[in-house]
């Protein structure tokens, strides 16, 4: 307001932070952040998690501080509730725009309007001849661009000092972002309104900032002046992370083979990542993006064939053959960089209800989920995925959910009904991890309609209820579910319109999570008291360890035992990433095995990428990693004939690691410890990693075990976090299991120190 900005001294600094922390439990999301803005605009960049959205929900009080000072214009802004640091004269744009669909462009502003500050709604349309245009459009029927200068309009129109932008240009296409830069370019120009800008986009943050803040795991690691920034690639790829792709040749599959394929394809054929666009001569421009983990499944490493994994060219394969031309894709291959954290649940649950689908197949299929839903009191929100092109009446249409597309809506509605349907399930996945008060998510489908749905279900955290009426649900659904706890439903007959079967089916799925949606409202706060969860992995060969932890431990942890099966190790790491764990004792880390051997039981390739992104703290051992699990004898691959068995039962076969093998996991897995930043201790039991490795026992082969311990002490990066520890004894072994749990109190001890400093 006026008599406001008189107050203000013109010396004075706008925004001062000191020493900011934040927690989502025991997620430590801000780690002392340091940062000031003394006018004009400023840039924060930085890659996904690490901290920036929440720094914006900081400042406007919507998370609150642990330790440190918000100051604006010198006013303390930490204990104050978000209406009055609302009227203190910060205006806040979050992310994903959040307009209300059924409004228009005017009654948004009519809404917004102080009345008698600087900005008004005559001066917004003249600022925004766009917005004038499309005054009596609905928000729904806005453009992605469109609908971020209604955003930033509407908040103009609280007279900020302050403007708060939290990635005004995500998910809009090239033409777009530049719209949206020239609009900040001019406010920042005008000097009306100081801006704190918070970008992935390089190139609109150097453009429109003075000074551009690198945010790095919870902290602002450096301020550079923009201009640096933007002339040094070197720079930026050191301090970001970035390298250059193009995505303009992506290889979509026909729609049939879309619908045909199960949900793990569809979530993992084509990689997803945030982009970046750098300032570079328009000659030359190209999408920059950063790259999360490869998700190679068991099937890729058998195509590459046993004597293929990570040997160098002067190296000889486990068939004596010369392996230069074999080894070449694994000598070249890059280096990994995993994605980031899934949203806790604390942070992320809710009262409302999703229901989604094709509404444009589905319509009346998905209205009668939803008013079932809705006649039980829950809020209830519908989002349609639908690529035809035809209008929506959800409440999300599809356009809005194209937007969050990496290439925009452009990528999404590109009139091939295969790219179409595949595209939108990865908008689908990246809207879905930008949305919060989630009470529970439910769809109705066939099988390509489960398959675009299903992946963006397991981006949520466990714990939200999630219901799935398929007609598939009546097969093998591992595919579809993943790690996750989505509830399948057989629908009976097709989803194709309704009648006495499919009414009562649907009804039910419906009846049924709005039911788990009470339940777990009503449950929120009951468990404040529970005892931290620990995470055990453990095999048939490891049981009498992980027995003698639990027993020494089930006082002080909730104690979740993994079988490590595949998706045992999956669900583990997804609890991980879902911030449902405390610690984790991963003693059988054998998926390895499978996964770079062709086992039943594989890891994906993003095994520990859970541990490496959310900082838990991490005891690990080398657990079974002698053994490789196939079917029946008969399954067992012809190149592996010669080899040491063990007929587990006639349908599981287990086969002896070789000394080459082991020392290819080891490298595998040391290059994965050094990514992890949080408290770690590596056990390794010198005496045998799993009952048939005791002496006397059939797999009991020392050189083959010091071939996997010694890759890894090799490799292993010692820091005052991170420790590694050879033990003489065998994996099942008191003594070991005693170093385990003292490892397990070293860390706690030290955390233990750490809190209690902090307070």
């Amino acid at each position: 307001m006026p008599d406001r900005r008189r107050s203000r001294k013109p010396s004075d600094t706008v925004l001062q932070i000191r020493d900011l922390h934040v927690f989502y439990g025991s997620s430590h999301a801000l780690q002392g952040v340091d940062f000031t803005l003394e006018h004009g605009v400023q840039a924060i960049v930085g890659r996904n998690g690490m901290g920036k959205t929440t720094l914006c929900n900081a400042i406007m009080g919507l998370v609150p501080a642990s330790r440190g000072s918000i100051r604006f214009h010198g006013d303390e802004l930490t204990k104050l509730p978000p209406h009055r640091i609302a009227t203190h004269g910060i205006g806040y744009t979050p992310q994903g725009r959040r307009l209300w669909p059924s409004l228009t462009v005017d009654e948004h502003m009519r809404l917004s309007d102080r009345g008698g500050s600087t900005w008004t709604v005559e001066r917004v349309y003249d600022t925004f001849p766009r917005l004038a245009e499309r005054k009596n459009n609905g928000g729904g029927q806005l453009s992605g661009g469109e609908q971020q200068m209604v955003a930033i309009a509407r908040a103009l129109l609280q007279d900020p000092e302050l403007l708060v932008l939290d990635e005004p240009t995500e998910g809009l296409a090239p033409v777009i972002v530049q719209q949206v830069e020239d609009m900040l370019a001019q406010l920042a120009e005008e000097g009306d309104v100081s801006i704190l800008l918070i970008e992935q986009n390089i190139g609109v943050a150097t453009a429109i900032a003075e000074n551009v803040a690198i945010m790095v795991n919870g902290r602002v690691n450096r301020v550079l002046p923009a201009d640096q920034l933007a002339n040094d690639r070197t720079l930026q790829e050191r301090l970001l992370g970035v390298g250059r792709h193009s995505h303009e040749d992506a290889d979509f599959p026909s729609f049939d083979e879309v619908a045909a394929a199960p949900a793990s394809e569809i979530d993992e054929a084509e990689v997803s990542s945030d982009v970046v666009s750098l300032p570079v001569q328009e000659s030359e421009r190209k999408a920059v993006h950063y790259i999360p983990p490869t998700r190679w499944s068991s099937a890729a490493w058998k195509e590459r064939g046993d004597d293929r994994l990570v040997e160098s060219p002067n190296q000889t394969s486990a068939k004596g053959k010369d392996s230069t031309a074999t080894s070449r894709p694994f000598d070249i291959k890059p280096e990994p960089i995993y994605a980031e954290a899934l949203t806790p649940l604390a942070q992320l649950r809710g009262q409302e209800v999703l229901v989604v689908g094709t509404f444009d197949t589905k319509g009346a299929e998905l209205r009668y989920i939803r008013d079932r839903i809705a006649s039980q009191g829950l809020r209830v929100r519908t989002v349609d995925l639908s690529t035809s092109g035809k209008p929506s009446s959800a409440d999300v249409p599809p356009h809005m959910i194209a937007t969050y597309h990496r290439g925009g809506a452009s990528a999404v509605f590109t009139g091939d009904r295969g790219a179409s349907v595949r595209a939108m399930a990865k908008a689908f996945e990246a809207w879905i991890q930008r949305q919060q008060g989630i009470g529970g998510i439910i769809s109705a489908a066939g099988s390509g309609g489960t398959a675009l749905v299903t992946p963006a279900m397991r981006r949520l955290p466990i714990g939200i209820p999630k219901v799935m009426i398929s007609t598939v649900a009546s097969g093998d659904v591992g595919n579809y579910v993943g790690p996750s706890d989505i509830m399948m439903m057989y629908s009976v007959t097709d989803v194709q319109g309704l009648n006495r079967i499919s009414k009562q089916v649907l009804a039910n799925g419906a009846n049924a999570l709005a039911g788990m949606v009470k339940q777990s409202q009503t449950e929120q706060g009951e468990h404040n008291h529970d005892l931290p969860g620990l995470s055990l992995t453990m095999f048939g060969v490891t049981t009498t360890a992980v027995s003698q932890i639990t027993a020494q431990l089930k006082d002080h942890y909730d104690c979740l035992v993994f079988h490590a099966t595949g998706v045992g190790g999956r669900s583990m790491e997804k609890l991980v990433d879902s911030g449902m764990l405390s610690a984790a004792v991963d003693l059988t880390t054998t998926e390895i095995c499978d996964m770079m051997m062709g086992g039943v039981f594989a890891a994906d390739e993003d095994r520990f990428g859970a541990f490496i992104r959310t900082r838990i703290p991490y005891v690990g051992s080398v657990g079974a990693l002698d053994m490789v699990n196939f079917g029946a004898p008969e399954t067992v691959p012809q190149k592996y004939q010669g080899r040491t068995f063990v007929e587990h039962n006639p349908q599981v076969t287990l086969m002896r690691t070789t000394a080459d093998e082991n020392r290819r996991m080891g490298e595998w897995i040391v290059e994965r410890l050094n990514k992890m930043e949080g408290p770690v201790r590596f056990l390794i039991p010198e005496g045998g990693v799993s009952a048939l490795d005791a002496p006397g026992q059939p797999f009991h082969d020392p050189e083959a075990d010091r071939a996997l311990f010694d890759a890894i002490t090799r490799g292993f990066k010692e820091t005052g976090n991170r420790r590694l520890l050879r033990l003489p004894q065998n994996i099942n072994d008191p003594a070991f299991t005693d170093a385990v749990i003292a490892a397990l109190a070293e860390i706690d001890s030290y955390l233990g120190r750490e809190r209690h400093a902090a307070l």
